[in-house]
């Protein structure tokens, strides 16, 4: 099959939509599919297309469904459509998963999330990880904690350090922080606070190798976030046996599972200084963070993601055929249009 597989993300970003379209796109064409990424959808031929992120790729999924309407159309939904845009912007958002024959989420707590009409449509893909070229070998004389991925207001990215500031002296604990500050004013409290805290390091944008390196030499990854639809970092987190202290979101009970010892409550800086002195000073406690993340590594396998891009393809193809049937196009179009009409008459 031909596939236009579209992200908002422009090449070279280093943004989790872009990494998450050039691995779909290895696993496709592994498969045997033929793959173009874009940014936008200009009416180029193709037999399916698959977008990320329901509301800023909204404009080509709508194109795409008006120029091939008996074709599969598959949109991966992203943590900010979830909780976010298909409140502030309820119609470009949800008119995408009225057009979608399928829908892909990063973890399994979404349908509870989205509205009824629609949920029959998910099928989860977990994202998958390459494990570390060598095996981790965090320092004795520190306790490492890792924060990784952009500063941006969704993932709270300081809380482990206002955490660490809580920390009694005799702490061994030091936060470094990876990730490109999104805006000045984030670029400015992350400066802001390295200068006033000791316990904390901000990196900025760093290669692939050297993020791989950090984790490899931490004893604790923090994943503070007040919004995710499924980070690729707990995957890597996981593949790698690094154990994770993550804000109980279901972007991270998706991935880490409801029974995981190391949640904290969204924004709680208290009670993520309190994980971290106990990760620190209880060397079973971190054992258990650790072999509960080495249980939900089977999940981040490519292979596994590679077969469930497969079957959600598949799935896709198999809807567009029972939606379409032998109806003419003009008719299946005018169809979509009305589905796409009624989403905008549908108060969120």
């Amino acid at each position: 099959m031909r596939i236009h597989l579209i992200t908002p993300a422009k090449p070279g970003s280093r943004a989790g939509n872009r990494a998450t379209a050039v691995r779909w796109a290895r696993h496709l064409r592994a498969l045997g599919h033929r793959v173009t990424i874009a940014t936008n959808y200009g009416g180029e031929a193709a037999d399916a297309m698959i977008a990320l992120h329901a509301w800023r790729s909204a404009d080509a999924i709508e194109q795409f469904a008006k120029d091939y309407p008996d074709r599969p159309l598959i949109v991966a939904l992203t943590g900010t459509d979830i909780h976010r845009f298909q409140f502030s912007h309820p119609f470009p958002t949800r008119r995408s998963m009225a057009l979608a024959d399928g829908l892909i989420t990063l973890h399994d707590q979404v349908a509870a999330h989205i509205p009824a009409r629609y949920r029959k449509k998910i099928f989860v893909v977990h994202q998958s990880a390459r494990p570390l070229a060598r095996r981790p070998n965090p320092p004795v004389s520190r306790f490492e904690v890792c924060v990784i991925g952009h500063l941006r207001a969704e993932k709270d990215p300081l809380r482990a350090a206002h955490a660490a500031r809580r920390l009694p002296a005799s702490s061994r604990i030091r936060v470094t922080q990876l990730g490109q500050a999104i805006g000045p004013d984030w670029a400015r409290a992350a400066k802001a606070e390295a200068a006033r805290n000791p316990r904390y390091r901000w990196r900025g944008e760093v290669s692939r190798a050297r993020v791989r390196e950090t984790m490899r030499t931490s004893h604790v990854m923090v994943i503070s976030s007040a919004m995710e639809g499924g980070a690729n970092v707990v995957s890597e987190a996981a593949v790698a046996g690094l154990p994770v202290i993550a804000s109980r979101i279901p972007g991270n009970v998706g991935l880490l599972g409801h029974d995981y010892p190391g949640y904290f409550p969204v924004k709680n800086t208290q009670a993520l200084a309190r994980l971290l002195r106990r990760a620190e000073e209880k060397p079973g406690f971190l054992a258990r963070l650790r072999r509960a993340v080495a249980a939900r590594a089977k999940l981040f396998r490519a292979p596994r993601e590679r077969r469930m891009l497969e079957a959600a393809l598949g799935r896709a193809v198999n809807a567009a055929k029972a939606r379409s049937g032998s109806v003419p196009a003009h008719r299946s179009a005018r169809r979509h249009a009305r589905s796409a009409s009624r989403e905008r008459n549908r108060r969120p």
